[in-house]
């Protein structure tokens, strides 16, 4: 059985979604959008359960809502599983949605019980961060450095090299940048205020020096925009980098996976307690998504048994 967009479903059913949809329609804080996918997803339950039910029947079943129990949700789920295939997202939200209706019907009365309640979502195992290869940095780096000027190409290798939120290089100031000759760190301010040391490496420490050479005393921010002389924001940064990842002829590199990078590469040489403590983790279980490997590297490593 495949799912349709908009399935037939019997005079009962159409009943049941119209009530819940006036029920709906009531609730200040349900939008019109939510109400639609609400809808969209009962009336694709009770398609399921009607043509499910009526298998092998002469005469049509139409939907019975006092006849829904725990394992009929569990074998729906099973179907939006195995059978359509979806995605732990997807089938999730058809759940929840149930898991709201039959909440909803138990309080209204229309069932003694919510059959959907013990029902557990599919777990979701989030696959590693994307980063870029070698390549692809060097790439990006190449455009910056050719066709780029000295305060782009500094915010991207500083980017690469230090792992700081986009937030964090929009507002760090010349008095947060300390630099030795063969030492250096940031004193960063990230989330909620928290403030962190950041050390800098020699790559870092390099270009900032010669950043610094063009900057004055009196400028307190960093980077500046070009075009307020304010502060630079984390839109006019997105841009930044996306203008150079169009240069690199890349795809889809954001501010942010100039940050993924960073932990990724880090992730290899550095202690997770320590690797924290430099992204800015306030749980470990954030700074484990760079130890957990993408599929190019699970591809590459189960090569290393094969026979060939």
């Amino acid at each position: 059985m495949k799912r349709n967009s908009i399935p037939a479903i019997s005079k009962s059913g159409e009943q049941t979604l119209a009530q819940y949809e006036s029920y709906l329609g009531s609730v200040a804080d349900v939008s019109l959008v939510t109400i639609r996918n609400y809808k969209s997803d009962l009336r694709q339950f009770i398609f399921w359960w009607e043509e499910s039910s009526s298998e092998g029947q002469e005469i049509p079943k139409s939907f019975l809502l006092n006849t829904i129990a725990t394992p009929t949700i569990t074998s729906y789920r099973s179907y939006l599983q195995n059978s359509l295939q979806l995605k732990p997202a997807s089938v999730n939200r058809y759940l929840v949605t149930l898991k709201c209706y039959f909440a909803w019907a138990m309080e209204t009365g229309l069932v003694n019980n919510n059959p959907a309640q013990i029902v557990k979502l599919i777990p979701f195992v989030g696959s590693a961060p994307r980063h870029l290869s070698d390549a692809e940095e060097s790439a990006l780096v190449a455009a910056v450095t050719h066709s780029g000027s000295l305060r782009d190409r500094t915010i991207i290798v500083l980017m690469l090299h230090t792992g700081l939120r986009s937030q964090e290089v929009c507002t760090l100031q010349q008095q947060q940048v300390h630099l030795g000759k063969r030492s250096g760190i940031l004193q960063v301010h990230g989330k909620r205020n928290k403030y962190r040391d950041v050390p800098l490496n020699a790559t870092a420490r390099s270009v900032l020096v010669e950043y610094f050479k063009t900057r004055t005393q009196e400028i307190s921010y960093l980077f500046l925009s070009e075009k307020t002389g304010e502060a630079l924001t984390e839109r006019a940064l997105g841009y930044l980098v996306k203008k150079y990842t169009h240069l690199a002829s890349l795809i889809d590199v954001s501010p942010h996976d100039l940050r993924h990078r960073f932990g990724y590469r880090m992730a290899q040489v550095v202690p997770l307690h320590r690797l924290a403590q430099i992204m800015g983790h306030d749980s470990l279980d954030t700074t484990m998504i760079y130890v957990r490997g993408t599929q190019s590297d699970l591809q590459t490593e189960i090569e290393k048994i094969a026979w060939e």
